[in-house]
């Protein structure tokens, strides 16, 4: 997690936060603002190797959702629960995004 953390913060010049979590599978989290949209490295123990997934922000996330569904790419919100007005999709090739509401 460290060098990939560095990769992100030091070689690309992005800025990286770590956040507070209370998850029961994620014992760190790193921010990294990617634009306007934001990259989230999630340190789970068990795993062998890193996950990373995308955050999306939009102006109105159920009316994306829906637009996502008409070009057939669904919700998948049983990766994880989330607070209203946002959902999970993975692309074809299975990475995750989570699309959300802009803050």
């Amino acid at each position: 997690m460290k060098k990939t953390v560095a990769f992100y913060r030091d070689i690309l010049k992005l800025e990286v936060s770590e956040r507070a979590i209370n998850n029961p599978t994620v014992s760190r989290t790193h921010e990294v603002k990617f634009g306007s949209n934001k990259v989230w490295l999630d340190c789970v123990d068990n795993y062998t190797h890193s996950e990373t997934w995308l955050e999306l922000n939009v102006d109105d996330a159920d009316k994306a959702a829906q637009y996502l569904s008409a070009n057939d790419v669904g919700t998948c919100d049983e990766i994880e629960q989330l607070p209203a007005h946002m959902h999970w999709i993975q692309d074809p090739a299975g990475t995750v995004f989570i699309v959300k509401k802009r803050d």
